[in-house]
This record gives C-alpha cells, structure tokens and sequence, in this order.
C-alpha cells in the first residue's frame, strides 16, 4: 500500500520556491527511534511516525528488524520499485511511507539519531565535517578525525576521551530497560570506529564483510532469539556507489539490485516461516543529488579571509559542511555583510541563509537547539540549487571529486522512505 497521506504531506512541505522542508513534527526520520520502541514495548510517546505508516498496534513485536540503507532515497524507491519483486512485494504486502530527512540531509545526523534517538539539533552531530569545540578545530565525527585527514581515528592524538565527543544515552539502553536485546550489523569497516563503539553501547555488534553475510546473521538470529528483539543493519554500497560514479551509473543501480536481491531470496522466505510477529522495515537518511565535479565552484579565492572565524591558533574554521550545504563560520560583524557578498556572488547558483534564520523555522528539529549544537554549528550557509555543488579547496585535502551529493534542501536529497511489512501480511 502506498501512503497517500504521507505523499501529499511530504508533497506540500516546501521552503523557498526550490527546497523542502523537514517534517519533525509527523513524516519524518527523526521519529524512526521512537517508532521502534512503541511497537517493541506497545508503548507510545507521541513522537512516532504516524499510524498511517504501519498496522494498528495492539501488541508488541517479538521481533524489529530495520534496514538502513544509505543513500536509497525516494527518486530511487520510484525508480526501481516496478523492476525489482522486493520492491513490489512492499507496495502489495506492506506500507509504503515518503518521509523527509532531517536538515541536513547528511549521513553523520542520520546515524546518530537512528542510534541516540536525537534530533540533528540535540545531538550537535549535524555533518560530515563540523566544528568541535573539544578541539577547536574542525572534524569528521563519523571517521573520529580531523577534517581533511587521510588517516581515520587520528582525534586519538588529542588524548581527549571519546566519550565527551559522543555523550548521548542510546536507543539500546533504553530498550535493555524493557528487556530487549538489541544486535546491530555493520560492516567490519566501520563497526570498531571509535564512533560505532561509543554509540551502539548496550547493542550487541555484528560485524560482516558482505551483504549476505549481514542478512544470513540476521535470519540465524531470527530463529534463535527467545526474547524481544531490535535488529539493525546498515549498508554503506549504495550510497557509495552513487558518491564515486553517479546515480545513473551501472555500478549504482548492481548495488541496488544487489541489496535487495538478497532481501528476497534470503531474509522473506524466513520471515514467512519464523512463527513469531516481526515488523521488518527500511529506510534511508538521504536522497542524492549528482552534480558534476569539474564545475564545482570553490569560494576561498571570493570570501576575504578576514571575515572567516579563527581558531585560538589563528587557523580559518573552514569548511563546515559539505559541497550541498556549506555552513561557514562568520566573524560577528561581518555576516550580514558576508550574506549579501554571497548572494550576490552565487545568484542562480545558491541561495544563502542565516543559520539563526533556519533555526527560527525549526529546521533543525522540534525542540530548541541544544547548547552543543549551536556550540558547534556556522553562522551562515550556502544551499546549492539542484546540480549545482559550492566548496572550498584545499589541494590534496578539500576537494570535491564526487558525482553526487547530499547535505541539501532539494526534493532529491531530501525526500526519503520508510518502507514496513508486517510477518502476518507476508504472501507468496
């Protein structure tokens, strides 16, 4: 079944005459992890996805099980929908929802919401590159490094505990408290980062090298749990694919393909014999939206240096963000006149705002910012319009060499999904 009510709200959810707002308050990612819990508890809070989204709960789950896909966003889900089984099968057997990312729409704030259960403006994780004030220095949250470093983990050299990088409670020890086990599959990769250690505290991590490895594990555990539980994967391939040779590239649509091939011939036939209620879902932090690197415009030779905050070493803190949403720290005094500047100078390129601006119209979540947000956050940012990619170079450590993109406000990078299917519903 596709839901109408969440095309139709997703549908009118716009900002500016080429952007689409994200809905906190009803089809949106944040409301993932709250979602999880009710139908694993029968608990509700009120800040679930809306009942239109999955059957009507009258008792909880035996079993969760949530892909998250990176990248998979909606233009994609109608693309490959009446191609591949598994994609038919949702739309015929289960709930099809369009739900929108939060802003940005950027994997770091995904991940961390899917894992803490927090808005993009509670955590303070908003992007791939941000400020730490830990530091003073801009980072890579998710690779623990400093921005523009080649090496992962090199934030150990600052000798500051992980820990206070990350200090969020997390979904897993939350539903530890209502007797749930939780097991979360991630590629070998990533699942010893410094990162996925700290934030998936009370899970039990699974590391795989192939898909098929992660959804064999899954199905194993599927029959051998006898108490309620949450299980998670996350694949990177996707998005990935679509990153290094564009959304149209044959490389993007095998990883598709790929993914969910093995959803269909590994993990439904064991659905349809396990015997226990399970809600299998999908989703995805993000759309996509390709650009062409060799017209990527770099701003560092344009914005005077001098309107650029510094670090206590003197250093730019630049870039923030990515090529779709460049955030930029701005000496007080000088951003309204930094605003006009790039307006004027990326006119039909991009459109500028006033970070204070967004958070005034809740782009960054339901609740007021918290303090480590707007520690952490620019001042101002850059939102290209659609095909369109602005950033800062640095040879041999900022450029951008990627197809396509994410962080922005366009439909495509922001419109997502949120695919459900009920065991009962299952049929062959």
């Amino acid at each position: 079944m596709i839901n109408l009510e969440s095309l139709e709200t997703v549908g009118q959810a716009g900002f500016s005459s080429s952007f689409c707002r994200p809905l906190y308050g009803s089809f949106c990612f944040s409301r993932i992890p709250e979602t999880i819990y009710s139908l694993l508890t029968a608990k509700k809070s009120g800040l679930e996805l809306p009942s239109s989204c999955y059957p009507s709960l009258s008792e909880a789950y035996d079993l969760v099980i949530l892909f998250f896909l990176d990248g998979f966003g909606w233009r994609f889900f109608e693309k490959y929908r009446s191609s591949h089984p598994f994609l038919e099968r949702m739309v015929q057997q289960g709930y099809v929802s369009k739900i929108t990312s939060q802003f940005p729409s950027t994997t770091a704030g995904h991940v961390t919401c899917i894992h803490s259960g927090l808005e993009v403006g509670q955590s303070g994780i908003y992007e791939w590159f941000q400020y730490e004030p830990l530091v003073d220095r801009i980072m890579a949250p998710l690779l623990f490094s400093y921005a523009g470093d080649k090496k992962h983990a090199s934030l150990f050299s600052s000798k500051i505990p992980t820990e206070l990088f990350f200090p969020f409670p997390n979904l897993y020890q939350k539903l530890h408290k209502q007797n749930v086990d939780c097991y979360l599959f991630q590629h070998e990769s990533i699942s010893h980062s410094p990162y996925s250690q700290t934030l998936t505290k009370g899970g039990h991590l699974v590391s795989f090298y192939t898909w098929e490895q992660a959804v064999e594990g899954i199905v194993e555990q599927m029959g051998s749990q006898d108490k309620p539980t949450y299980t998670f994967a996350y694949l990177a391939d996707i998005d990935a694919a679509g990153h290094r040779e564009g959304v149209e590239s044959a490389a993007f649509e095998k990883a598709v393909f790929h993914c969910f091939d093995v959803l269909e011939q590994k993990l439904i036939p064991a659905l349809s014999r396990t015997g226990k209620k399970v809600a299998m879902m999908i989703t995805a932090d993000h759309g996509m939206m390709e650009v062409n690197p060799k017209e990527t415009i770099y701003i560092q030779k344009e914005l005077p240096r001098d309107w650029i905050r510094k670090n206590r070493q003197g250093k730019p803190l630049v870039p923030a963000g990515s090529c779709r949403d460049f955030f930029l720290h701005i000496e007080p005094d000088k951003k309204e006149i930094a605003k006009s500047f790039l307006q004027k100078q990326l006119q039909g390129v991009a459109e500028v705002y006033a970070v204070e601006e967004l958070i005034e119209k809740g782009f960054f979540g339901l609740h007021s910012p918290s303090s480590r947000f707007l520690e952490r956050v620019g001042d101002l940012v850059i939102l290209p319009l659609a095909k369109q990619a602005v950033w800062w170079y640095e040879k041999n450590r900022y450029e951008q060499h990627f197809y396509a993109v994410h962080g922005g406000l366009s439909r495509e990078e922001m419109e997502t999904i949120f695919l459900f299917l009920d065991s009962d519903s299952l049929r062959f």
